[in-house]
């Protein structure tokens, strides 16, 4: 009999998402409306202690509009992160400003505040960390540089739903924060994203920038854009929403056993203070991560992950020559098992036995 392959990621979409779609389709109101109002409001009381959100169509256009909204233009620079997803520096890129990249911290990958320090100039007007794989950048470190320097702080939460920072949410520390809303996300809504400030006068321009310029039709009171998020996509965020604690407390579950019986590599560590959502469960593979994630696959039908191979400063997009040491053994090192809500305790056993024997015999 053939063994099921465990994929390293799975969207969890349920009858209840199908019929919230078709309750939008039977109204005929497709485009941004009541679902996605509610969504908002649903999305600040869960996961945001009442901070206020903005609905926008995807967590790169989140980025983008934050940091048009917090005054980030031409002649400015922001620090980045180089270990990310490349739609962080991207979305820097796309106001006319600067992707300063600096270097992470070993242990939960998130940007190193000694490296930042080192890195600010007279352009610099923010700092934007990435809570990598769920687990919460250093905030209070970031957060006490930025003040001490007069700059803002941006969050890139966009896999960080519901992590917490001394029981304070990942999303309430910056001028604004992004969360993304894509299919392999800790909570989805097909597509989009999830934009949060403080700032009335930042979350006024957030929803003027999503929807050319204009609060009311036709009086359009700056260049804006179509980064609208449809009622569509609002109603399966919506039902997501109601989930997704139950979800990753089973991510953290499974973390848990993972971190209890792995041998061979070096597991995720946690830090004092810090709730980890586990969007992925990335370890340390010191010696042939590619040789152990090919073995996963073809020995033992496992899938996994590597994010990210290649540091955003040496993309041809950016194509920087930079001295980031810790930057680039994480890109040589990690690997994110499957940690997803939809595990089965044989799923976990197996992979479990699977990298203990792989890393044991030096796959």
């Amino acid at each position: 009999m053939m063994t099921e392959f465990i994929p390293a990621a799975r969207p969890i979409i349920g009858d209840e998402e199908r019929a919230a779609v078709d309750a939008v389709l039977a109204t005929g109101m497709l485009a941004q409306g009541a679902e996605v109002a509610a969504f908002e409001e649903e999305f600040s009381n869960v996961l945001l202690d009442g901070r206020a959100s903005v609905a926008v169509n995807s967590g790169t256009s989140g980025l983008h509009l934050g940091l048009l909204a917090a005054g980030v233009g031409p002649g400015d620079e922001v620090i980045v992160p180089s270990f990310t997803f490349a739609a962080t520096a991207n979305s820097v890129a796309l106001t006319g400003a600067t992707p300063i990249f600096a270097d992470i911290e070993p242990s939960h990958f998130g940007l190193d505040v000694s490296d930042v320090a080192a890195r600010i100039t007279d352009r610099t007007v923010g700092i934007m960390p990435v809570h990598l794989y769920g687990h919460p950048a250093d905030v209070a470190g970031l957060g006490a540089l930025a003040a001490e320097r007069g700059l803002k702080l941006f969050e890139d939460a966009a896999q960080a739903h519901g992590a917490q920072v001394d029981g304070r949410m990942v999303g309430t520390f910056g001028t604004f924060a992004m969360f993304s809303l894509y299919p392999t996300k800790n909570m989805t809504s097909g597509e989009g994203g999830m934009v949060s400030t403080g700032d009335a006068e930042v979350e006024r321009r957030l929803r003027l920038l999503r929807n050319q310029g204009m609060q009311k039709q036709y009086e359009n009171e700056l260049v804006g854009f179509n980064a609208r998020m449809t009622n569509l996509h609002a109603a399966i965020g919506r039902v997501q929403l109601t989930k997704v604690l139950g979800w990753t407390a089973n991510r953290q579950s499974n973390a848990a056993f993972l971190d209890a019986n792995l041998d061979g590599v070096v597991i995720p560590p946690v830090a004092a203070g810090a709730t980890h959502v586990y969007h992925q469960y990335t370890i340390r593979v010191p010696e042939d991560r590619d040789g152990l994630a090919a073995a996963l696959r073809d020995e033992y039908a496992i899938g996994s992950g590597v994010y990210y191979p290649i540091p955003n400063h040496r993309l041809p997009s950016f194509d920087l020559v930079l001295d980031l040491p810790e930057t680039e053994r994480a890109a040589r090192e990690v690997l994110s098992l499957p940690v997803h809500p939809s595990l089965s305790q044989d799923d976990l056993e197996r992979i479990v036995t699977a990298v203990n024997a792989l890393a044991g015999a030096g796959a």
